[in-house]
């Protein structure tokens, strides 16, 4: 038994994970950007109890990874469960979503310079490169030497980065866009700058780069996460990311995240 990712939601319309250490049943949501009723039903199809959730993480401030925060606590609230809310302090003084349950939610800070203990998981987050006030990913590690690495809203990999992803079970990392359907795009030219700058967003190609770097043995799931519906297809990343797994003869299994369905990986 070890770890298992459920991808609610992952994308600009919201985004919304959850971590499940399968040896104590205990469970960490990672960013809340979906309605209540989403949140649930899909917590529902996985198999997600909601009071074995024993806290939810923030990555960052923007709407998509917080807006369903204070209706799904609210409606958490209401069968009894008070799940803690862990957030960086220059996130918390940054989002309106999070300030306002200051009175209402167990509110925790945290920075990458300490780990979460978390429903049996031990939680490492790690800095990222995005046009927010702060931003980061997570290093999960559950019983015996199991980890799980998640990444997304990042326009390159850090170091820090790379240290906290290697080794690594399952890989949740950002595919966002293809970068010729975002050149010949819709978006304004600021928007495509934006996108495709170091405070941006990962690319098909960076995160196949990515990949090939962190193969190991432990490697057995991959996910490509924040797909754009745009400037993107669900086809390109998973091509892209299956195609470093068949170059270097490994056996791990690659799939993509999607906007409205869940998908799980064990």
């Amino acid at each position: 038994m070890g770890l298992s990712l459920h991808v609610l939601a992952s994308g600009s319309g919201g985004n919304a994970s959850v971590v499940v250490d399968d040896a104590t049943g205990k469970a960490a949501v990672i960013d809340c950007g979906i309605c209540k009723r989403d949140f649930f039903a899909r917590c529902d199809e996985a198999g997600i109890a909601l009071d074995d959730i024993a806290g939810i993480l923030i990555t960052h401030e923007h709407t998509d990874h917080t807006k369903g925060l204070g209706v799904v606590l609210r409606g958490m609230g209401k069968l009894g469960l008070e799940p803690a809310v862990f957030v960086s302090e220059r996130v918390h003084a940054q989002s309106s979503e999070v300030r306002a349950l200051d009175a209402v939610a167990d509110i925790r800070p945290f920075s990458d310079e300490g780990a979460i203990g978390l429903g049996g998981m031990l939680i490492h987050p790690f800095a990222t490169s995005h046009d927010s006030v702060e931003s980061f990913g997570f290093r999960i590690e559950g019983s015996g030497d199991d980890a799980l690495g998640f990444m997304t809203d990042t326009g390159i990999v850090t170091d820090a980065a790379y240290a906290h992803l290697e080794r690594c079970r399952i890989l949740a990392i950002e595919s966002n866009h293809d970068a010729k359907m975002l050149s010949e795009g819709p978006y304004p030219y600021p928007v495509k700058r934006r996108i495709a700058s170091d405070g941006g967003h990962l690319s098909n190609a960076q995160s196949a780069e990515l990949l090939e770097r962190l193969l190991c043995n432990e490697l057995e799931q991959v996910v490509g996460m924040h797909v754009s519906e745009n400037n993107n297809t669900y086809r390109l990343p998973l091509d892209a990311l299956a195609e470093i797994v068949a170059r270097n003869d490994h056996a791990a299994k690659v799939q993509v995240a999607y906007q409205r369905m869940r998908i799980s990986a064990e």
